[in-house]
């Protein structure tokens, strides 16, 4: 959104004073380096390189004057002896100059449209001795462009014509709007047209206003004026834009696209025998549709009769029937003509049907009707249908027997404003013959759509603003087309101390300040409740809430930040920053207990120290299955009785001779029992002052007592006395079936 501060692009006060340049245009070209149009940067100082142009906002609604810019110099070391004057168009009436800062004001509100540019003359002057300490420098003040002027047409109403039965695309006419806006400045002036009344049968360009037509086979017989309303808005056709209207009343003119007709199909003509050659005996009459030359009639008599003629009344258009050659009643004869009848589909009375509605109606509602007739007999019925292809929403409904339009669903004007559908008629006696004619269905609008903002504004206030500042101007759009146009009325909901709103009664409102003395310590953030109603009827009102942040600004009030401030606590700290003192405490405490626990971990001895210790004889197998023999680390037969020779055990590292191996009697029970004898060996360690700092490497399992099938280990098998039957396993369901087989395999009775 453009502030209503001034568009100031040239910003001498911030720069000049710390410049040891006098005050000339030369230098200040040589100041901001401006480009020349080959784009070289100008070093010399010349009158004329100056970019010597300030902007200034027309129709500025501000209660005070209006700043436009600065001018200084250093000359000016601030003690009160330099004097700005300022002369030229405008000065001392328009614009006034501050004659100790040099600070020029706009006093009243400026009209682009009167005067784009104003050329004005600045001196500097010894206030005591009114001598000249720098020479006449002249710039200009060109007055920034706001969309204030609506487009407007040249006249209210145009006429225009095109022939009926075009072809859709033809030109019927253009008009065009101005818009006194600047054409070169934004899109104040940028038009686009639009077409509001006079759909589905004319449309309009929307770059040139170029008027054609839409709709093919327009009669001029069923309809020949339309009025056609045109739309011109600027800002690009953009919400919020001005606009304009003017009235096309356009005309079909006449094509002779229609046969003549009698309105009889016999005439009965009397006529004397005495009657002279070329005497009339009767006139006939044939209608025709079209007008002017096209309806102009030719008669003749068909059938080569040499008794009769006919010719044209070129008045009345009539048909007069004279005579060739002397009649004789003794002669006369009578011919009958009879017209063979051909059955035709059925013909609407109106082709097509434009019918209205308003939106929001119920399900149900009439809408309209069609009617169409038999040609061939009026008596004859016709049934109607909708052609469902263009009704895909199933939105109405046809009665076949009466014609009549409903609808089955509720319509909404600002999902489409018109339906095009086709209701076709066809004769119950010859369901072949079938007529379709369009129906275009125009949704009327009802005011159901309230009013809300027409954009997202993003507000600001500064701290050190002052009662009385405008803050932002709002502006709103409706969805509904009230026939009168649209008139808003905002108003602020409840009262509030800080701001008010000012309408301007053209659709948009100002957000002004009730006091000064804004702080973001106190609030950073205001919630205003806009309340925004319509004038049509019945009102709509929606409530949209205007965001304003206060921020810190220049003394121009430009902002600089938003950021609310932290308040310090007494020591110096504030919360912020106190959480990141804590925050990183905290990360460092679990980096150093990571770090211990790894360092502890790295330190810890290997559980096997000597190579010669029985107890790091640890077997690894590659290969599966095997049975348990295969991972037995010991002799679980000299765990239980150490004094047994070793002459009998096998070697672990060749394949035994044997499939069933030498069984030596199980010394369990005159020996102590594994769980004692480990238990008895793990005291010895733990006693022992010279043992390793670890009992044992190796785990032994005690299977415990109380199976029916005792143990099943082969751990024992070596020192059990005589065999042991395993029928046994065949009684334990499928999951010992596998072992079942290995064991009572074995055998000696079985392998006899």
């Amino acid at each position: 959104m453009i502030s209503n501060q001034a568009l100031l692009l040239l910003m001498l006060s911030n720069l000049w004073p710390t410049m040891a340049l006098p005050f000339t245009p030369g230098n200040i070209g040589n100041l901001f380096g401006m480009p020349e149009s080959d784009g070289r940067i100008l070093q010399r100082s010349k009158r004329g390189w100056m970019w010597n142009q300030f902007f200034l906002l027309e129709e500025y609604t501000g209660n005070d004057h209006q700043y436009v810019g600065k001018l200084h110099t250093n000359v000016d070391k601030g003690d009160g002896t330099v004097k700005y004057v300022l002369t030229g168009e405008g000065a001392g009436t328009l614009f006034l100059i501050d004659e100790k800062s040099g600070d020029i004001h706009a006093t009243k509100r400026l009209d682009r449209e009167e005067k784009a540019m104003y050329t004005l003359h600045a001196k500097v002057l010894n206030k005591n001795t009114n001598e000249e300490l720098e020479p006449d420098t002249e710039f200009n003040i060109k007055i920034h462009d706001i969309n204030d002027n609506a487009p407007k047409f040249a006249r209210e109403i145009y006429f225009a014509s095109v022939p009926e039965m075009s072809e859709v695309g033809t030109s019927v006419a253009t008009v065009t709007a101005t818009d006194a806006d600047d054409q070169t400045y934004g899109n104040s002036a940028k038009l686009v047209y639009s077409i509001l009344q006079g759909q589905p049968y004319f449309s309009v360009d929307s770059e040139n206003g170029t008027i054609k037509t839409a709709l093919p086979g327009m009669d001029r017989e069923v309809k020949e004026n339309y009025q056609v309303v045109i739309q011109a808005k600027d800002m690009a056709g953009q919400m919020g834009g001005l606009s304009g209207t003017t009235t096309v009343s356009i005309t079909l003119s006449d094509v002779n696209d229609s046969p003549p007709r009698f309105a009889n199909h016999s005439f009965r003509v009397t006529a004397v025998e005495s009657t002279e050659i070329g005497g009339a005996i009767g006139r006939i009459k044939a209608d025709d549709p079209d007008v002017g030359h096209n309806a102009e009639m030719e008669y003749s008599i068909v059938g080569g009769h040499d008794t009769f003629n006919i010719i044209t009344d070129q008045i009345t258009q009539e048909g007069i029937i004279i005579i060739k050659k002397t009649l004789d009643y003794e002669n006369y004869a009578t011919v009958k003509v009879t017209v063979e009848d051909v059955d035709e589909p059925p013909v609407f009375t109106r082709n097509p049907y434009i019918i209205e509605v308003h939106e929001d109606t119920a399900a149900g509602s009439f809408v309209g009707v069609v009617m169409a007739r038999d040609p061939d007999a009026d008596n004859k019925p016709v049934k109607y249908s909708i052609d469902r292809h263009t009704d895909l929403e199933r939105l109405f409904n046809v009665d076949s027997v009466n014609g009549t339009i409903t609808t089955l669903k509720a319509l909404d004007r600002e999902m489409s404003k018109w339906h095009n559908i086709s209701v076709v008629a066809t004769e119950n006696s010859n369901p072949r013959q079938t007529t379709r004619v369009p129906v275009f269905i125009k949704v009327l609008d009802v005011n159901d759509n309230a009013p809300e903002f027409a954009m997202s504004y993003d507000t600001f206030v500064c701290e050190n603003v002052k009662a009385g500042q405008l803050i932002q101007t709002i502006s709103a759009v409706d969805t509904d087309e009230p026939l009168v146009g649209h008139k808003f009325v905002f108003s602020m909901s409840g009262g509030n101390p800080n701001f008010t709103i000012v309408d301007k009664e053209d659709n948009t409102a100002n957000i002004v300040t009730r006091r000064g003395g804004f702080s973001r310590r106190e609030m950073s953030v205001y919630f205003l409740p806009v309340v925004i109603s319509d004038n049509d009827y019945p009102i709509q009102s929606s409530t949209s809430t205007l965001i304003v942040r206060v921020c810190a600004c220049d003394s121009r009030g430009n902002m600089q930040s938003c950021n609310p401030e932290v308040l310090p606590f007494s020591d110096g700290l504030t919360t912020g920053a106190l959480v990141a003192i804590l925050l990183c405490v905290i990360i460092l405490l679990m980096i150093v207990v990571l770090f211990a626990a790894l360092r502890r971990q790295r330190k810890k001895e290997p559980l096997i120290i000597s190579k010669e210790d029985v107890r790091d004889n640890v077997v690894s197998y590659n290969d599966e299955g095997g049975g348990e023999e295969d991972t037995q680390a010991f002799d679980i037969g000299t765990l239980r009785n150490p004094e047994v020779m070793d002459a009998n055990k096998l070697r672990r590292d060749i394949i035994p001779e044997m499939l069933f191996p030498f069984r030596r009697t199980s010394p369990i029970k005159d020996n102590t029992d594994v769980r004692d004898f480990i238990n008895g060996r793990l005291q010895e360690n733990d006693s022992d002052p010279t043992a390793p700092p670890y009992d044992s490497l190796a785990t032994y399992a005690y299977e415990g007592s109380g199976s029916l099938a005792e143990s099943l280990s082969s751990l024992e098998s070596a020192a059990t006395e005589g065999d042991q039957e395993y029928d046994f396993l065949s009684n334990w369901g499928p999951q010992f079936k596998k072992l079942a087989e290995m064991y009572i395999g074995r055998s000696p009775d079985r392998e006899t």
